[in-house]
């Protein structure tokens, strides 16, 4: 097995520091053609996105991106925040309340060049029944002995960024581990990396991420002797210990942020999504190079107020008549920085056959802020 690392050094100019992200996803890719038979969506919990600001802009954020959720949404943004020490949080239930997503990152200077960051990310459905015990030995239903369970994955994120030697330059990366958790039936560990740059010039912005780099294996054990019984009642093949493995994501953006008058700013930015797993429902989708592009805005008013919104998820459906039409993923967003503490608040629809609207409402303190930025 073939692993593919790259060494981010500060000489590199700009566009070949670029590229050299790109490769290693190109190169992962190629270097395991058994990976054809790997899953497409393993892992998607980390797909959701993080933060009101960056959710609020349907996740068009890789490069502008640039406080304590840069961890998710891109590592070398995490030199952008001013204060000492910046702490994020969020937590939101999707899908009607099913489920649960809660996050949080801490992130603080090393000096004027460096920054690390530690992120938790958990994403579960709890009190689940569990009726595997439900029939007694007599043979009669006896509700005393229904239990309950979670299904949870979490996330352990261990961010650095650097500031480049080259004016407006900034390169980071994540070492991550996964742990997946179905009740008393099976668990996952697993691990990955990702990898980042930033490139800022003038008002005009640009990002990228590979995720998952390597690739991000995970491994599963499963208890059988708990499901054991009931498999074989039903006549169901009983679970192996497996490995599941997420193939890398490429994410390119590009953004222009101005003022339009002495208190008014703006900023928009174009992310695409780049996945090399085969075609997938997305805008454009092709094997093995599929295309997922999403949009997002902001207007902030005396750095005070910010207004955003975006459009993610574009997808084709098939209707009844036999007919194709393109749905897509409507956001929108606000935030206000009060002091120290900025409180941001996403209408999220995450669901693209239904509405189905997530509220989505996260923090973010700074500690020992500063009037310029580090």
């Amino acid at each position: 097995m073939v692993s593919t690392f790259v060494v981010l050094n500060h000489k590199y100019q700009p566009m070949k520091l670029l590229n050299l992200v790109f490769s290693a996803s190109i190169l992962t890719c190629v270097a395991f053609p058994a990976f054809s038979q790997a899953p497409k969506y393993s892992n998607e919990f980390l797909s959701i996105g993080v933060g009101g600001r960056g959710m609020g802009m349907a996740g068009a954020v890789a490069a502008s991106s640039d406080d304590a959720t840069s961890a998710y949404w891109n590592p070398a943004g995490l030199n952008g925040f001013e204060s000492d020490l910046q702490i994020s949080a969020m937590h939101s239930e999707l899908f009607a309340g099913i489920a649960k997503f809660d996050y949080a990152t801490l992130a603080t200077h090393i000096d004027d060049k460096r920054t690390i960051g530690f992120t938790i990310i958990r994403f579960g459905t709890d009190d689940i029944p569990n009726t595997l015990d439900l029939v007694d030995a007599s043979g009669f239903i006896d509700y005393s002995r229904i239990t309950s369970f979670s299904i949870a994955d979490y996330s352990f994120i261990f961010s650095y960024a650097k500031k480049s030697s080259i004016p407006g330059l900034n390169f980071g990366g994540n070492a991550k581990i996964i742990h997946r958790k179905v009740g008393d039936f099976g668990k996952a560990w697993g691990f990955g990396f990702d990898l980042g740059a930033q490139y800022k010039k003038d008002k005009w912005l640009f990002g990228v991420q590979a995720k998952d780099v390597t690739s991000t294996f995970n491994a599963w054990s499963y208890n059988t002797e708990l499901l054991e019984a009931t498999y074989i009642a039903t006549g169901n093949e009983i679970p192996k210990n497996t490995t599941e493995v997420t193939l890398p994501k490429l994410i390119l953006g590009a953004g222009y942020k101005w003022d339009l008058s002495k208190k008014i700013s703006a900023l928009v930015e174009l992310d695409a999504d780049l996945t090399f797993d085969g075609k997938r429902n997305v805008l454009i989708g092709a094997d093995p190079l599929s295309v997922d592009p999403h949009f997002g805005f902001e207007l902030g008013y005396s750095n005070f107020i910010f207004l955003r919104g975006g459009v993610q998820n574009i997808q084709k459906v098939k209707n009844f008549d036999d007919t194709q039409s393109t749905i897509l993923q409507p956001n929108i967003g606000l935030g206000i920085k009060i002091g120290k503490l900025t409180i941001d608040y996403a209408l999220a629809n995450l669901t693209s056959t239904e509405f189905l609207p997530s509220n989505i409402f996260s923090l973010k303190l700074d500690i020992n802020k500063h009037n310029t930025p580090k």
